[in-house]
């Protein structure tokens, strides 16, 4: 049964021919919308694993060398060296469109900076540990730019799915069942139309064939001369 409480009538038949010609074009863009999602998710999820392997290597290095010029500094005077590393400038984020989502682009930029700290009161250990966590700033910054990208992405990806899914499975269907019961009504509808119509045509054509009446008695004895006047 059709889910739709509407009168099978022409003007509605037209009305919901449109409106399942529209969403059935919806339901396509909707389906497009979908696999770029799906696409552009897997390529970034890809990505972020490929990074994250990375970064994870580089910072067991650079903990290495860090564990390495406390060795040699000793905690206290590697604090003391640290305090003295000016503040860096920060990222670059801009924006990035992608089917209607604004994505965070995060890029640091790639200045090879001096060493913060002279020869004095240091070791190579504490400028190779500098150099590697500085080294894993702008593959951070990638990394946290594709994890908010697919964070995104996966949202947008599920509503994309669940407005597929009413459409397909319950809008679609109603307005097809719905067009499917009008078309059998009018149908109907004609039929005996037609089935009328063809009685009234036999019943005029079997009038017009039928003889003409004989002349009454009454109609006869008037023409007759009378013999009392003969």
């Amino acid at each position: 049964m059709a889910r739709l409480n509407i009168a099978p009538t022409k003007s509605n038949l037209l009305v919901l021919q449109r409106q399942l010609a529209f969403a059935e074009e919806g339901y396509d863009l909707l389906e497009q919308k979908r696999r770029i999602l799906v696409f552009e998710l897997m390529h970034r999820l890809a990505r972020a694993r490929q990074i994250e392997a990375q970064v994870t290597d580089a910072l067991r290095a650079a903990h290495a060398a860090l564990r390495e010029a406390e060795l040699d500094l000793g905690s206290v005077a590697l604090d003391r060296a640290a305090l003295g590393v000016p503040e860096r400038e920060g990222p670059a984020i801009t924006e990035q469109h992608l089917m209607g989502l604004r994505i965070p682009h995060v890029t640091w930029p790639l200045t090879e900076a001096a060493i913060p700290f002279g020869v004095g009161g240091t070791s190579a250990s504490t400028a190779e540990a500098w150099r590697q966590f500085s080294a894993l700033l702008p593959p951070l910054a990638e990394l946290a730019e594709l994890e908010n990208a697919v964070r995104r992405l996966a949202r947008e990806l599920r509503k994309t799915q669940r407005r597929c899914n009413a459409l397909a499975k319950l809008f679609i269907p109603d307005y097809r069942e719905t067009i499917a019961r009008i078309l059998d009504t009018l149908e109907e509808r004609e039929r005996e139309s037609f089935v009328v119509m063809k009685l009234i045509r036999a019943r005029l054509a079997t009038a017009r064939m039928a003889p003409a009446k004989t002349p009454s008695v009454a109609a006869t004895d008037i023409s007759e001369p009378n013999p009392r006047h003969s």
